[in-house]
């Protein structure tokens, strides 16, 4: 392994960090034309660059299931005592969530949950699954006695660890919790997530603020205001639960909201979305904020597979999946990863929105939704960026923290990063997890030094 002085290592966490494009191509040859054959002399890549190993995926996957097992436990406490609850019937105002580096209800936690499923499936590792059962288990045996001890009626109670969950006020309180439920009832669980699930679904349809057209909004920080981020906290619950029941309301109910969010935010211009949208306004400051951007093209990821092939409106969505992906793929940058601010080249590069692109891309490829001739070398790109973020701890490092909405720039290029930035977890999760996928149905080669899909000649 190469010996770096501080003075380098610190310039060129630099470079990663702001963004900048500018890197410095060290491998400068005096050889010439006429006595070497130039075009195949290692490029100065700031990332690996070729073709991805499935086993170097499972590595990090591995090591990434290993810190968050290790670091999200499943235990009550009482804050008086600090000792375990383990008789659930003992719980009372005094009882908390052990305290590990990630909470186990938010729906960053939804989308980890999720992700797990879809590792294990594409692994045939139970570990996995076992992670969010054991933990999703955890939480839904503990509702009952939540709703006891608080002494509420229908509404499950306002107080405790579990409160979001239990009495949403927020789409963020329920939406990937719910989905991560529907997913683990459909694919066979065990455990009664149904109360939960009717729970979380009536706030989605019948609760949440929502404009006059119906488009699930919010009151902050202006009066009807529309996040991006919203597509997927509310969207892919509704989808899914047409999925789990069959009704087809719920589709139709997410086809409405994808297409009305995409009319007021998306810019056909640019290929991607603005980041905050306001009803008052007469124009909207557009940020194009990459994580959002990452909330809104995994959305019609996940209601493209709920919903029925041919079910009308479906080719709606999928239009608005390859317009996303032909307008994002502009924007990656030469190292793999895209920006904070996806047209903004000095604002700082960042992992967990790179990680959901990585993931929507290879999935939308093994979807045959997109040319995977066209993208997957991209999408390969995108994941070996991400690898380089996975510390020997298993942490995510990169990740923006949580992000509200802003109309200035500085608001955007200065939110911090962090390895407990929960938000990381579950995209690099994901897409590790299809890139398995994807290698195992394609073979690729290296032609003149750049990655290619291999295509059998006729």
């Amino acid at each position: 392994m190469k010996k770096y002085s501080f003075d380098k290592v610190a310039l060129l966490g630099f470079l990663l960090l702001s963004g900048a494009e500018g890197f410095a191509q060290k491998n400068v040859t005096k050889s010439n034309d006429s006595n070497t054959p130039l075009h195949l002399i290692q490029p100065d890549y700031p990332v690996p660059y070729g073709i991805v190993k499935a086993e170097e995926v499972e590595k990090t996957l591995q090591k990434v299931h290993a810190y968050l097992e290790k670091v999200t436990p499943t235990n009550f406490i009482n804050t008086k005592t600090n000792e375990v609850v383990s008789d659930l019937s003992k719980i009372d105002e005094n009882t908390a969530l052990q305290k590990g580096d990630f909470r186990l209800v938010s729906y960053e936690w939804g989308v980890t949950y999720q992700a797990m499923m879809l590792a294990s499936q594409y692994t045939g590792d139970a570990r996995y699954k076992e992670y969010t059962e054991k933990r999703l288990k955890f939480i839904n045996d503990a509702v009952p006695f939540f709703k006891k001890s608080s002494g509420a009626s229908e509404d499950w109670g306002t107080k405790g660890p579990l409160k979001g969950l239990l009495n949403p006020h927020a789409l963020d309180d329920c939406g990937a919790m719910c989905a991560a439920m529907i997913k683990s009832s459909v694919a066979g669980t065990q455990n009664n997530y149904r109360p939960l699930i009717d729970s979380h679904i009536n706030y989605i349809m019948n609760k949440e603020f929502r404009l006059s057209d119906g488009t699930l909004a919010r009151n902050r920080p202006q009066a009807s205001t529309l996040w991006l981020d919203d597509m997927f906290m509310g969207i892919p619950a509704i989808a899914q639960m047409g999925k789990l029941t069959g009704d087809k309301k719920y589709y139709d109910e997410a086809i409405k909201q994808v297409r009305q969010f995409s009319k007021r935010m998306f810019n056909p211009e640019k290929g991607v979305y603005m980041h905050g949208w306001v009803e008052g306004m007469t124009e909207h400051p557009q940020f194009h904020w990459a994580r959002a951007n990452g909330w809104a093209i995994l959305t019609k990821i996940e209601v493209l597979e709920a919903l029925p092939e041919n079910y009308p409106g479906r080719e709606e969505v999928l239009n608005l999946l390859k317009a996303h992906v032909r307008g994002l793929i502009k924007y990656q940058s030469g190292s793999g990863f895209w920006h904070q601010l996806l047209d903004r080249n000095d604002s700082y590069l960042e992992t967990s929105a790179t990680a959901i692109y990585a993931y929507c891309f290879a999935k939308a490829i093994n979807k045959g939704w997109i040319d995977k001739l066209a993208y997957t070398p991209a999408t390969m790109l995108a994941w070996n960026a991400v690898s380089t973020k996975v510390n020997e701890q298993g942490q995510v490092e990169g990740t923006c923290v949580g992000t509200g909405m802003g109309f200035d720039p500085a608001f955007y290029y200065h939110r911090p990063i962090s390895p407990f930035a929960a938000h990381g977890y579950g995209p690099v999760i994901y897409a590790g997890a299809e890139m398995l996928n994807l290698l195992k149905s394609n073979q690729f080669e290296i032609n003149d030094s750049s990655v290619q899909l291999l295509i059998k000649k006729k």
